[in-house]
C-alpha cells in the first residue's frame, strides 16, 4: 500500500510550457506547484509531475507501450469522474474506455489521453482495489 508520507515524482518532456500548464491545470486534482523558465511542477493528484521544456524532443511516435504515466483509482467514481471531465472539457481519448484482462483477478477499467507534447496519460480503475499493486 501506498505510504501517505511519500509522494511519487514524474518528470516528461513538454513542447510548450503555456500550452502545458493551461491542459493540465483544467483538470480536478491537479494544480500548478510551480513555475519557472524552463519547467512547471504540478500537483498531479497527490504526486508530482514536472514537465521540462524539451522543444525537440522526439514525440512523433504515439505507442502506449513501453511509455506512459497515469493514475490509478481505487474507487470507480474517482475514475468515472475523470472521464465526463475528460468528455466535458472535449479532449480527445488516444483509446476510448475499455475493460483489460476481463474475468480475472487484475481485471481493470482503462482510457488513455494525449498531452499537447504528445505524452500519453492513461486513467485507471481496478474493480479489485488490491491489484492496483
Amino acid at each position: 500500500m501506498r505510504e501517505q508520507d511519500r509522494v511519487f515524482h514524474l518528470a516528461i518532456p513538454c513542447d510548450d510550457l503555456k500550452t502545458t500548464k493551461e491542459f493540465y491545470s483544467q483538470f480536478d486534482g491537479c494544480s500548478v506547484a510551480r513555475e519557472y523558465e524552463d519547467r512547471v511542477t504540478f500537483n498531479f493528484f497527490g504526486d508530482q509531475l514536472v514537465c521540462h521544456l524539451s522543444p525537440n524532443h522526439n514525440s512523433n511516435i504515439l505507442s502506449l507501450y513501453p511509455r506512459h504515466f497515469g493514475i490509478t483509482f481505487l474507487k470507480e467514481e474517482g475514475w468515472q469522474n475523470i472521464l465526463d471531465q475528460v468528455i466535458r472539457l472535449k479532449i480527445t481519448l488516444f483509446e476510448a474506455p475499455f475493460s483489460r484482462l476481463e474475468g480475472k483477478p487484475e481485471e481493470h477499467r482503462s482510457f488513455v489521453i494525449v498531452d499537447p507534447s504528445k505524452n500519453l496519460i492513461e486513467f485507471k480503475y481496478y474493480f479489485e482495489p488490491k491489484m492496483a499493486y
